[in-house]
């Protein structure tokens, strides 16, 4: 029989086993690897043999191992390792290479150009590259699929020799310092899903030729973009389009209707049965694959989406110099889940039928001219996290009840005609609270009560005369004689009375 002492050390040991597997498995969680070196050069990377664990929690998915780079036909992957330096001379046989997250620094090697494998991806994201980026990278934009160059120092312009057969998917440069133009040949690329230029100093007009590709994608934020939209052609359709951003830049005119029209992804009722389902990149038949990733200003601040689910839509104009009425087509974007108009000019109501957006998430048409009153069919949008109506020309009484009954001063702030809960602004009369009738209804009104007067009088004049007129032509009425010589009886009393009186 086991000893109570024994069975206590068992259970120690036993948790001290447990501790060992946790410390271990949260080191593999936060992507850490086994190398201690922080530094990479020519010499160490054409050596290396051992093997790289990755955050499959982030970037896989699922369990993966790359080995190194000088394999020939594999994939390199040294991400989050904290490697400094340059970027060292490439093997021409990899298929894939991603360095993301580390403090490279330097040009893109030459070397890059005679990669003539590379077919899945191309990830220098997140260092401090800097200089040109190489026009040979449009030439293999027939073979590669994802290239994403984001969050680095390059400058200069977009690489304007994008392969006829193009099979880029995603394509980011966001975040660097481009300027120039968007190249037209990006229009060979009939496969590209996403398009991230945010954050740089192009300057051009809007990309309408790019609408018949299967763009989801389109991130133009913060450019020196610039010229009216709204002559938008129906032949350019961006019918796939879920998420676009042109916020911060300098466009101009009034909404495009026909734009808006043509959204059939955002239009379309989303489906959320069963998981959960994410943008994902995968390279062809090789049992890997990235989560798409996205900066986004949702809700009031600025995120970055880690993952992109599927069924995220998003439309931001904010920050540019649109005009006139909001249209009455985006109340049909029944997908629609972030909507930020915030910060041009637009005039006239909030569209009632914006009501229908009963998926939307956060609604934002601050600073614009805005009057009228805000309307109560906004009260369906029972999923509404963050509203903001601020610093319009707002009128009449807060709609009450669901969501409304959870937002603060900061929604309606900036409209000194508004009135009731949240703000400390009583609405002073019923004036406000039930709608008054015009004054053709005043008129009606008088001349009903008076109809109705003249109708009971002459109702009653008809009966009277008719019951008269039947009970004298049939007889004496007894009940009618007692009656009047009651009065009659009462009558000559008064008068004996009076007389009796007067004699004395």
């Amino acid at each position: 029989m086991m000893s109570s002492k024994t069975f206590l050390l068992q259970i120690l040991a036993l948790l001290a086993a447990v501790t060992v597997v946790l410390l271990i498995s949260s080191e593999v969680a936060a992507g850490r690897l086994a190398a201690t070196t922080t530094d990479i050069n020519n010499a160490e990377l054409a050596t290396r043999t051992t093997e790289a664990e990755v955050d499959d929690a982030i970037l896989y998915g699922r369990s993966c191992k790359f080995e190194c780079c000088d394999l020939p036909g594999r994939a390199c992957y040294r991400s989050c390792c904290n490697y400094t330096g340059r970027l060292p001379t490439l093997q021409p046989s990899l298929r894939g290479l991603s360095v993301l997250h580390n403090n490279l620094i330097g040009e893109i090697p030459s070397s890059v150009c005679n990669m003539s494998s590379l077919q899945y991806f191309l990830d220098l994201s997140r260092n401090n590259f800097h200089g040109i980026i190489p026009e040979c990278l449009g030439n293999l934009s027939n073979s590669i699929e994802m290239v994403d160059l984001s969050m680095n120092s390059f400058h200069g312009k977009i690489p304007g020799n994008f392969h006829k057969d193009c099979l880029l998917r995603s394509f980011r440069i966001n975040d660097n310092k481009i300027e120039g133009s968007l190249p037209r040949s990006l229009v060979n690329c009939s496969k590209l899903e996403i398009l991230d230029i945010g954050n740089n100093n192009l300057i051009d007009t809007f990309p309408i030729w790019l609408g018949n590709l299967d763009l989801q994608v389109l991130i133009l934020r913060c450019n020196r973009l610039y010229d009216r939209i709204d002559n938008f052609e129906g032949k350019f359709s961006f019918t796939h389009l879920r998420i676009i951003d042109l916020s911060h830049n300098d466009f101009n005119g009034y909404l495009p209707t026909k734009f808006f029209e043509n959204l059939q992804a955002i239009r379309s009722e989303s489906e959320n049965k069963g998981d959960p389902k994410y943008m994902i990149y995968s390279g062809t038949n090789q049992g890997f694959y990235f989560y798409e990733s996205l900066f986004i200003t949702t809700k009031g601040s600025e995120m970055e989406l880690m993952k992109i689910l599927t069924t995220w839509t998003i439309i931001d104009f904010s920050n540019n110099r649109f005009k006139g009425q909001i249209p009455e087509v985006v109340g049909e974007l029944h997908s629609l889940i972030v909507l930020n108009l915030s910060h041009n000019s637009l005039t006239g109501p909030i569209p009632s039928i914006l009501g229908n957006l009963t998926a939307l998430e956060s609604l934002d048409l601050s600073s614009n001219k805005l009057k009228g009153k805000i309307p109560a069919q906004l009260i369906n949008l029972i999923f509404l996290e963050v509203l903001n109506l601020s610093w319009n020309n707002l009128m009449g009484l807060i709609p009450r009840g669901k969501q409304f009954d959870t937002f603060t001063n900061d929604s309606y702030i900036g409209n000194l005609g508004l009135c009731g809960l949240p703000l400390s602004k009583n609405c002073s009369n019923e004036k406000n609270l039930v709608p008054q009738p015009t004054k053709f209804d005043e008129d009606g009104d008088v001349v009903n009560w008076k109809f109705s007067i003249l109708m009971g009088y002459g109702c009653g004049l008809v009966c009277g005369l008719s019951m008269g007129y039947t009970v004298f032509t049939t007889g004496k009425p007894w009940w009618l004689v007692r009656i009047i010589e009651r009065g009659q009886q009462k009558y000559v009393m008064r008068g004996k009375i009076r007389r009796s009186g007067g004699r004395k």
